[in-house]
């Protein structure tokens, strides 16, 4: 048997599975294509978060990383949320813990805190607001401009935002993604020369999304053709562009979904080693030994979920 006919042979006993157990599976857009495949869902951070406060299965299989598991959990505790590996993690998630959390508050008391989606469900606790990529701006927006911000973990989003916004009173933290830092402005120079035609799409979490809106600003930059999107955003953008050609500065999955959804279209990644290693443990094998066997349950403490789910509401609520 070839390997493709080993992924589709799995992929058929993984619908069945579905079936009997009655579930659904999502999938980030930074997922091995044949995980994204065989999604019933696929999308961003905040499609996926969306899908799971709707979905009326009994069973969700979460093919994404553990923060993400955890916020369906915390938004259906009657169902039942599996994660197929449970060391798919997130080094930017890791970048901060409730305790430097708490310690940050206390030095800005009274402050508003914003929390991106890639924080543990302690984190969120005790959080305000929860953001996506897709959504941070309006968050920001949304909070009265006189009340002083902490914005969380990423260095990259929330200077993006801070820029778009204007907040004066917005600190920082200094954590970021080990893979969207990797995506420099060295390699954003590079592929525009060698593309000079095409449009480039940029993921705020990215190295290079600081060094390119200081190059927008100065012109260094084509305003047409640069823009930093989420990667729903971007999956959008190509399918309505006119352009043929596209560099794309983020996790190198989302490459999948554009060709497939696009395939008159040329798509270059800004780094090709631009690749999540937790993203990748998710596997077929892991998809369906998690479903015949339900294991790798996430469920998070009652008392951590109850204060984690307003501000993940607020998330979800915000265009």
């Amino acid at each position: 048997m070839s390997a493709l006919q080993h992924a589709t042979a799995l992929q058929q006993e993984i619908r069945l599975w579905k079936e009997k157990r009655n579930a659904v599976i999502l999938a980030h857009n930074y997922e091995l294509p044949e995980i994204q495949d065989i999604a019933d869902v696929l999308g961003d951070s905040l499609a996926l978060a969306r899908a799971a406060a709707k979905t009326d299965a009994d069973v969700i299989v979460f093919c994404g990383v553990h923060f993400m598991a955890e916020t369906a959990s915390i938004l259906n505790p009657e169902k039942t949320v599996l994660l197929p590996d449970l060391e798919a993690g997130c080094s930017l998630a890791d970048s901060i813990n409730v305790e430097q959390l708490k310690a940050w508050k206390a030095e800005h008391p009274g402050a508003v805190v914003v929390s991106y989606v890639n924080t543990s469900a302690e984190v969120k606790a005790e959080s305000d607001y929860c953001c996506t990529s897709s959504n941070a701006v309006n968050v920001v927006r949304a909070i009265p401009e006189d009340r002083e911000i902490l914005f969380l973990p990423d260095m990259f989003l929330g200077s993006y935002v801070q820029r778009v916004t204007g907040r004066q009173n917005m600190h920082i933290w200094l954590g970021e993604c080990h893979v969207h830092a990797g995506i420099t402005p060295t390699d954003v120079n590079n592929v525009t020369r060698a593309h000079p035609r095409a449009e480039l799409l940029i993921h705020p979490e990215c190295g290079c999304s600081t060094s390119s809106m200081y190059m927008l600003a100065e012109g260094l930059l084509p305003q047409d053709k640069t823009h930093l999107l989420s990667t729903g955003g971007m999956l959008d953008y190509a399918k309505t562009s006119s352009s043929d050609t596209f560099i794309v500065a983020t996790e190198t999955g989302i490459l999948h979904q554009m060709e497939k959804a696009n395939p008159e279209k040329r798509f270059v990644a800004a780094n090709p080693h631009a690749i999540c290693p937790f993203m990748k443990k998710i596997t077929l094998h892991n998809v369906l030994a998690a479903l015949q066997e339900m294991k790798n349950v996430i469920d998070v403490p009652s008392e951590i979920r109850a204060r984690a789910k307003t501000p993940i509401d607020r998330m979800v609520a915000i265009g």
